[in-house]
């Protein structure tokens, strides 16, 4: 279906963990740490933190909360545990990716067609290209360097998910559209 390699891994534990995680990622590789951000899940917030290597082929985000009902503390409560929360996969094409994976059967997260029209206005985006990213649920987000197009499936077993990414020289992982 096109897809690379994998472009990184999430990761979720406690809230109280983060630090834990963080120091055993940076004693064992050589990465470098993005700053904390807050990501509003719909039933509370969860505190993130990227770290990658140098050349940018080795991601992890960790993610935790302290909230009870996000998607990270049910995945936590499901396996007693952290652990790989999602796993992002890498194209080089993601609207080729996406149609061949929607015809493969696979299930993506919809979006609301409110999101294209902000959209639209936020990077003046084509109204093509914008209602191809509609048809198939690829939300897109830009920095300094270039732009980004990612999509998710539908979260199996309400915990685990995977993330369909394509960069253009950018650097972050979309952390608007989470």
């Amino acid at each position: 279906a096109g897809l690379q390699r994998v472009d990184h891994l999430a990761q979720s534990m406690q809230y109280e963990e983060m630090l834990s995680w963080l120091l055993y990622y940076v004693a064992l590789f050589q990465v470098d740490k993005s700053p904390p951000a807050e990501i509003a899940d719909p039933v509370g917030l969860v505190m993130s933190q990227a770290i990658r290597s140098a050349d940018g082929r080795f991601r992890v985000v960790l993610n935790g909360s302290a909230a009870t009902q996000t998607l990270v503390a049910r995945f936590l409560h499901a396996y007693a545990g952290a652990g790989v929360q999602s796993i992002a996969f890498a194209t080089d094409d993601i609207f080729a990716t996406a149609a061949e994976l929607r015809r493969l059967g696979m299930e993506f997260l919809s979006i609301p067609p409110n999101y294209y029209d902000d959209l639209g206005a936020r990077y003046g985006l084509d109204d093509a290209v914008l209602e191809r990213m509609a048809e198939l649920n690829i939300l897109y987000d830009e920095d300094a360097g270039g732009g980004y197009h990612h999509l998710y499936t539908r979260a199996f077993v309400k915990r685990f998910f995977f993330e369909i990414v394509q960069r253009r020289a950018y650097d972050g992982y979309g952390a608007r559209n989470t």
